[in-house]
């Protein structure tokens, strides 16, 4: 009960806070939810994600780990995703938006902070989730992105954008520092970290602002389906991983929680600037956003229970 509390007022309330504070801005000041969209993809998330990378400090050993999880884990999201996207015959715009919507969860703003809570005695536990968080980057600005972009602009055109984008330009600019171990002068590093920690509220008043011209629909099949799959098959995909790969302590409770994580709000994002059905997309981050407050407690209380 402590954790689902501690849960519920330090990260679930703050964003709910300030998605409610962007829509209370867009109806007074009428925002434009588009360039908002761009400027958030074009300028703070590369930055955000060049200094998660330029900033990481992590054991091989530990990296080669759950990266072997992650990537067995995303794969077979993906396949899942797909095939039930098929299964359902959705249109293609509706279709992309679903397949990000299973495979792409928020382990920025909502993984990080929880993961501090539940390992605040254990480093181990916040390095992992710091890891995971890096790979949902790569995910998303790599499959996600194409994903999004290629119901609009098929084929080879597509992947000349992917690379050309500045989330991937950022990325692979933060690898190459990492590899190398170059250090930026700190009159050039301080205005890339700030711009970095503009992007929680930014992209947070982005959503708020879509969200304030919705009408609320009955909930259809994809959005049942998007919730089951994103705060229900994907933990317990994530146990049978872990106990495939023999996984234990610490190593295993951080995975475990990791998979239980709602809906990624660059998947919305990334709806948003392609016209690929941003008001499914909106409601599929705030239900299971919602809904996690219980479910991740759960996966919490469960995951102490089985690898404390």
């Amino acid at each position: 009960m402590g954790v689902f509390l501690l849960i519920l007022l330090q990260v679930i309330f703050p964003v709910f806070a300030l998605l409610g504070l962007g829509a209370l801005l867009h109806r007074r000041l009428r925002f434009d939810p588009r360039t908002l969209s761009r400027l958030t993809g074009s300028v703070l998330l590369p930055a955000l994600v060049f200094a998660n990378l330029y900033e990481a400090r992590f054991e091989a050993t530990l990296v080669l780990q759950v990266a072997l999880f992650l990537l067995l884990q995303n794969g077979l999201l993906m396949l899942a995703a797909e095939a039930a996207a098929r299964w359902l015959r959705l249109e293609a715009r509706t279709a992309s938006t679903f397949r990000n919507s299973i495979v792409l969860f928020n382990s920025g703003n909502f993984g990080l902070p929880v993961s501090q809570l539940v390992f605040a005695a254990q480093p181990v536990g916040m390095s992992i989730q710091v890891i995971v968080t890096l790979f949902q980057t790569l995910v998303t600005n790599t499959y996600g992105l194409f994903n999004a972009m290629r119901v609009e602009t098929p084929g080879w055109r597509a992947l000349r954008g992917l690379a050309l984008n500045p989330i991937v330009l950022a990325m692979l600019a933060g690898i190459a520092l990492q590899a190398t171990g170059l250090r930026l002068p700190d009159f050039i590093w301080r205005p890339i970290d700030t711009v970095a920690s503009a992007f929680l509220a930014v992209a947070l008043f982005t959503l708020g602002a879509q969200i304030a011209g919705l009408r609320l629909r009955r909930p259809s099949l994809p959005l049942l389906l998007t919730a089951t799959g994103r705060l229900l098959i994907s933990p317990a995909l994530a146990l049978t991983l872990i106990l495939a790969l023999g996984l234990d302590g610490v190593t295993a409770q951080a995975l475990l929680i990791a998979g239980s994580f709602p809906c990624s709000r660059n998947m919305a994002q990334f709806a948003m600037e392609h016209g690929n059905d941003p008001d499914y997309a909106a409601e599929a981050v705030l239900l299971t956003t919602l809904l996690s407050s219980l479910t991740v407690a759960a996966t919490v209380f469960a995951a102490q229970q089985l690898f404390g």
